[in-house]
Formats: structure tokens, C-alpha cells, sequence
């Protein structure tokens, strides 16, 4: 949720509201890398604001959650479309949390969703390599499409990194993937001739999809946030 700079910065213990104020008119306060004239400002908690060339946080603590998302719903705020999305599915107390990357209409199984908006930027960086773990169904496997999907394709000019992929009977397949790009399981199973029928998410990172039901929202401990936060 948009506040005023001066709030801001108040509430990251920076200065009073006055004195923030100060700080704006005598050129000291960038937000996004642009300096800031006006105390009239707003800004949101994943704007990168600096005083003196130094960034500012708020003082908030950390909240991440999983959420089993269901399928056919949208990993967006608003649908242009009007189909339902993830916030549809949620108590209006979790409204203001942001997704971790996205998962696809169909797609289903595990999100995050925290409120710190920087924190979210790392865990999709594909930079950090975080490993995704799916199990996608498919109409019949083909030794020869996970050898290709083993070795990395590339389609429509975009290059997908090696898959981690093992067949688990028949139709499904294990695959872990490093950097999320758009639909990269959908696109890279299809060109491998294995068209995705089922897609879910059962792990992001050391986090894996338990003991929670479709639709349901669960807060992660202290100590996981902290691990998490160092290893990035």
C-alpha cells in the first residue's frame, strides 16, 4: 500500500515526518534513483528509497507464506479478463502480500507470498538458481525428449537451461528447473514432444508443498525467513 515518503521514512526510524521534510528540501531523499522535490510523494515498500546515497528499509517484519494455489486461477491482482484470481481465493487480510514469480492458469501447487517486496525480487532473480520442483503429467514419456530437456533446447530464439527431469511412471515426470523462466516446463515438455497435461508445484527453494490443502495459506517460521534471507 502507497504511503507519503515522510510517513516512510518515519517508520523506518530515519527521522520525523518535519524532519523528513527537511531532508526532501534540501535534496538529500531519491526514490528509484531520482531525487524528490515534493513531500507530496508516495511510495510503495518495494521502491528503493535512499537518503544520502543510502538505501532505507522499514522497520516490518518479514512475513512468508505458501499458499496452495488451486487451478484455474490467475497469479496476477487484477484479470483483464475477469477470470478468478489468487486474491479471490484469499482472506481480505492477506490482500496486500506479493507473489513470489507467477504460476499459470492451469497450473497448481505451491506460491509464495510475503509482504517484503524486495525479498521477492531475490527469490526470482534467476541469479540465485533457486531450484523449482514440479510434477507434470503427460500423455506418454520419451526417453528421447528428457534426454533433450536434459540437455537444454532452445525455442523461438530463447535458450532453456538443462532440466533436472526423471520419469515416475508412465505419464509423470519429477522436473526441477533453475531459473522460471515464463511457462519454461509447458514450452520446453512440448517441444520435447511430452505436451504438458497436469503441471504442479510441490517445492520452491527448501520449501516444499505440505500438509496443507488447495486454497489453503500458511505462514512460514522466523528461523526458515532467516535462513532464507542469508542464503540469498
Amino acid at each position: 500500500m502507497a504511503e507519503r515518503i515522510a510517513k516512510f521514512l518515519a517508520n523506518c526510524g530515519t527521522t520525523s515526518r518535519r524532519g523528513a521534510e527537511e531532508m526532501i528540501s534540501q535534496g538529500r531523499v531519491a526514490v528509484n534513483g531520482v531525487v524528490i522535490s515534493s513531500p507530496v510523494t508516495f511510495v510503495n515498500a518495494d521502491d528503493n528509497v535512499t537518503v544520502d546515497g543510502k538505501s532505507v528499509t522499514p522497520n516490518v517484519e518479514t512475513e512468508l507464506y505458501m499458499f496452495f494455489k488451486p487451478i484455474n486461477t490467475m497469479t496476477t491482482v487484477r484479470d483483464p479478463e475477469g477470470r478468478k484470481t489468487i486474491y479471490d481465493c484469499l482472506d481480505k487480510k492477506y490482500k496486500n502480500l506479493k507473489y513470489v514469480g507467477r504460476l499459470d492458469f492451469k497450473t497448481t501447487g505451491l506460491l509464495l507470498l510475503t509482504n517484503d517486496g524486495k525479498l521477492a525480487r531475490k527469490l526470482t532473480l534467476p541469479t540465485t538458481k533457486i531450484p523449482r520442483t514440479y510434477i507434470a503429467t503427460v500423455k506418454e514419456i520419451n526417453q528421447s525428449g528428457i534426454l533433450r530437456a536434459k540437455r537444454g533446447v532452445t525455442v523461438d530464439g530463447i535458450n532453456y537451461a538443462p532440466m533436472k527431469i526423471s520419469a515416475i511412471d508412465n505419464n509423470n515426470l519429477r522436473i526441477t528447473i533453475y531459473e522460471g523462466k515464463k511457462n519454461e516446463v509447458r514450452i520446453v515438455l512440448r517441444e520435447c514432444g511430452m505436451p504438458v497435461q497436469k503441471l504442479h508445484r510441490i517445492s520452491y527453494g527448501d520449501i516444499k508443498l505440505e500438509n496443507i490443502k488447495v486454497g489453503e495459506i500458511k505462514r512460514l517460521n522466523q528461523k526458515t525467513i532467516d535462513e532464507i534471507k542469508k542464503s540469498l
